[in-house]
């Protein structure tokens, strides 16, 4: 079993990012899935019940952190929600662990069964209500572990979500082999599947200059196919922060939204 414990509690700032009252806690997950023990960041938005919310699961990018995502354009978005804010927790993936369970750790099993678990808890958080969404890598693992938990998420989103249509031209260390891309195609297992995502509200969105536009299109298309309820988006930009800090308000919106629906 994880061990964990609260290593940091941040009330109203973190490196001078102006959090509009939403608190910050750090935690650490002594975690015998992936070997190693990890951090991760939960924010509690400000105002409302301190119990009972539903929560937001978000997988960082490649080479990025648990704290990547705590920028000034988030924290404002989620106060513009008030009372519809959900609690939120980022966890750490590692370098480029692409959140699914593979030779060097079961990093999908660690974010359902140590992740989750310990922030509804830490949180006080309704585990009846959890959505997940992610951005490059993120949004990859995000439908990943979705499709391998049917029914286990009210809402999935992929901002920019790293799909590729063939293993080849998969980027290096995304996956073990070809094996574990096959185990792991998103775009295929819903090409396949007569009911992928069940009961889940869904969401991406990629930039008119982004490399993963052609293969995001089809995931969203053959989504559609299916009878599903994608909201896709092509927004001017490419494959960069820049990019996700300015669409933060449609991305908090629409696991809100999703969230009050479940």
């Amino acid at each position: 079993m994880a061990v964990a414990s609260i290593a940091v509690v941040l009330a109203s700032a973190l490196r001078g990012v102006d959090t509009h009252g939403a608190r910050v806690i750090h935690f650490t997950i002594d975690s015998p899935l992936v070997y190693q023990m990890l951090t991760e960041a939960a924010v509690i938005p400000a105002g409302g019940s301190d119990a009972g919310r539903p929560l937001l699961v978000f997988l960082h990018g490649k080479g990025e952190n648990e704290d990547f995502n705590l920028s000034g354009q988030f924290f404002a978005a989620l106060a513009k929600l008030g009372s519809r804010a959900p609690d939120v927790v980022f966890p750490d993936g590692g370098e480029d662990s692409y959140w699914h369970d593979r030779k060097d750790g079961a990093w999908g099993r660690y974010v359902m069964d140590e992740v989750i678990p310990r922030a509804v808890r830490l949180l006080g958080a309704d585990p009846r209500r959890i959505a997940i969404g992610g951005l490059s890598m993120g949004g990859f693992g995000a439908y990943d572990l979705a499709r391998l938990n049917p029914g286990r998420f009210c809402a999935v989103g992929g901002d920019s979500p790293a799909l590729w249509l063939n293993g080849w031209e998969s980027a290096a260390g995304a996956f073990d082999n070809a094996e574990d891309f096959a185990r792991h195609d998103v775009i295929q297992a819903a090409t396949e599947s007569p009911t992928p995502y069940p009961g889940a509200r869904l969401w991406i969105d990629v930039g008119s200059e982004d490399p993963f536009r052609s293969a995001d299109t089809t995931f969203a298309q053959t989504l559609k196919s299916k009878g599903l309820p994608v909201e896709f988006h092509v927004w001017p930009g490419g494959h960069e922060t820049a990019y996700w800090n300015s669409h933060w308000g449609s991305y908090l919106d629409f696991y809100a939204s999703a969230l009050e629906h479940c």
